[in-house]
């Protein structure tokens, strides 16, 4: 009987690595692959500190494979990931929203341009380190569960893949704590059993999202007025770039006591600055949905749990209708820093992923 090939994602990180050891021990004829996709120097600097997409990823997770005596490839994405990444992230905050740049990568690199190669090469299956759990339900489509480990579940950031991409898909980590997958990676003598996890964005590792989108878009919102919420002008902004409602820290005015960011006008070119009672929303609409445990809302409201953010605890909602590829959520408690651009995920009592979309 043939052996399924899989090939791993091996971000030259613990989970990763400790995901191809898994599928190994499974039986699987497993192949690791780093994706190259970003290669400033800066982004090499900050590899070292343990992210997922530059120079010494590739060091790190060649290292690994020699170990656990697996091939070993790099394959270069970075058309991939300037498109459906970087080209998307500036262009989300040139129009004051606020793009969640891991969410598209993971949709449109990492997944959909890393399964067609490697079905291209022979593969059958794809695998990462991500802490979630691919699960067929009873009615043959597939969902994310989420992972053994709540501080670590990473289901949220995975909610736009598709049903053809789930069901080539494996995810050995999620079973496991992150505690279990470092004593894994040690007891077997990987090199990166002690890597640090990555915290940043991989193309923007100083934070600094607003001087990345003046160095490399074409066109970059000048500074404009600060308002109040009643339309009273506060003050000058550097440019809606640098804001993200709920934001606020270094809003660079002082009013004496603590503002917020309650909205964001690009059209006018205005920062919307409120107390913190307006930045919290009882509802929202979300669009461009990805339905995953169901096919959409066949009866036209649904009882769930969402997550606006993916360090959002979650909060009970009825989602509905609200015309083509479009929902509306009311939540049952008033939700701080609703935030455009972002997604809004669904989940089930059991904890699987329903779906999600971008907040509108």
């Amino acid at each position: 009987m043939r052996k399924e090939t899989v090939v791993v994602g091996m971000s030259g990180g613990v989970d990763s690595s400790v995901a191809a050891f898994l599928l190994k021990q499974q039986g699987y004829r497993v192949v690791g692959v780093t994706m190259q996709i970003w290669q400033e120097t800066s982004c090499a600097v900050q590899e070292a500190e343990g992210g997922c997409c530059g120079l010494s990823a590739v060091e790190d997770a060649r290292r690994v494979a020699e170990v656990l005596d697996i091939p070993y490839y790099v394959m270069n994405f970075r058309e991939e990931f300037q498109k459906h990444v970087i080209d998307y992230f500036i262009a989300e905050y040139q129009v004051g929203r606020t793009p969640n740049p891991c969410i598209a990568c993971n949709r449109y690199v990492k997944w959909e341009s890393l399964l067609q190669r490697s079905l291209a090469i022979g593969a059958d299956l794809i695998a990462t380190g991500h802490y979630a759990q691919v699960r067929m339900l009873p009615g043959g489509r597939y969902a994310l569960h989420t992972s053994k480990t709540s501080a670590k579940d990473q289901t949220y950031a995975l909610y736009g893949l598709t049903q053809d991409q789930l069901k080539r898909t494996v995810m050995p980590v999620g079973a496991y704590t992150k505690e279990e997958i470092r004593d894994i990676a040690a007891r077997e003598g990987l090199p990166v059993a002690g890597k640090p996890d990555s915290q940043e964005i991989c193309f923007v590792p100083d934070h600094d999202y607003a001087g990345f989108i003046e160095k490399h878009a074409k066109r970059v919102p000048p500074p404009g007025n600060f308002v109040s919420t009643d339309g009273r002008i506060l003050g000058r902004h550097l440019g809606i770039t640098h804001y993200t409602v709920g934001q606020r820290k270094g809003l660079g005015i002082a009013m004496g006591h603590p503002v917020f960011v309650t909205e964001i006008r690009p059209e006018s070119n205005e920062v919307v600055l409120g107390e913190a009672a307006a930045v919290l929303s009882s509802e929202l609409t979300a669009e461009r949905l990805n339905w995953m445990a169901i096919d959409g809302l066949s009866g036209g409201m649904l009882r769930a749990k969402a997550k606006i953010r993916y360090n959002h605890a979650g909060a009970s909602c009825s989602i509905y209708t609200d015309g083509n590829d479009r929902v509306r959520v009311c939540f049952d408690q008033p939700q701080r820093a609703v935030t455009p651009g972002q997604a809004v995920v669904f989940y089930s009592e059991e904890g699987y992923v329903l779906g999600g979309g971008t907040i509108r």
